[in-house]
């Protein structure tokens, strides 16, 4: 690795640990009780999960258009250079 390349992965580091120090003194210094904090998370992983679980239907709807569309679109190609034998 080079030495910018190292230096690149520290600074990542020293962000990724400060993000993680800032949160922990978040929640310790949070004008709600734990039980608010707890609720609140339980509300937001499920708004997570349920956007999650859309984004995939709907990755997963286009992705199956996109196949059945290449599929047509094969078969249109191999029709008409059989035609033209």
């Amino acid at each position: 690795m080079t030495y910018s390349g190292r230096d690149a992965a520290k600074v990542a580091g020293l962000v990724v640990g400060g993000a993680a120090v800032g949160a922990a003194l978040g929640l310790l210094y949070a004008p709600q009780s734990g039980v608010e904090t707890r609720r609140q998370f339980k509300r937001y992983a499920k708004r997570a999960e349920v956007q999650a679980l859309r984004y995939g239907r709907e990755i997963k709807a286009g992705f199956s258009h996109a196949m059945e569309s290449g599929k047509t679109w094969l078969a249109k190609k191999d029709m008409r250079r059989l035609t033209a034998v």
